[in-house]
């Protein structure tokens, strides 16, 4: 009863799963005409990148494990807690890891499409 409390942090996590898909980026001038449609196209090519959800989910497993083997070491031998508190961890991980590089994705794209893009 004790890790209700992680719920709201887990869901949090998954919900920024995608983020870096959003992500928008600064140009080194003025948009062209086709910048916003272009964007919107990237975005998507971003989002799609399902390997990355994959990716998060082994992390938070992994995350998971790593963090029962510790909690069941631990004096009190708290397995649950350990397992919740690491697979939290390997999401969180896995999630910024995703974002990143789906923010990445977004701004190679761009500048393959020739939009003077910085950063």
């Amino acid at each position: 009863m004790k890790y209700l409390i992680l719920i709201p942090a887990i869901l949090s996590v998954a919900a920024c799963a995608d983020s870096g898909a959003n992500y928008r980026p600064v140009l080194d001038g003025q948009p062209t005409a086709a910048f916003q449609s272009d964007l919107s196209a990237c975005q998507t090519l971003a989002r799609n990148q399902g390997q990355f959800d994959r990716e998060t989910l082994g992390a938070t497993v992994m995350g998971a494990g790593a963090g029962a083997v510790l909690g069941d070491i631990d004096d009190e031998g708290d397995a649950l807690g350990g397992a919740i508190v690491g697979a939290l961890a390997g999401g969180v991980a896995g999630a910024a890891n995703a974002s990143e590089r789906r923010e990445a994705i977004v701004v190679e794209c761009l500048r393959g499409r020739g939009h003077p893009v910085v950063g």
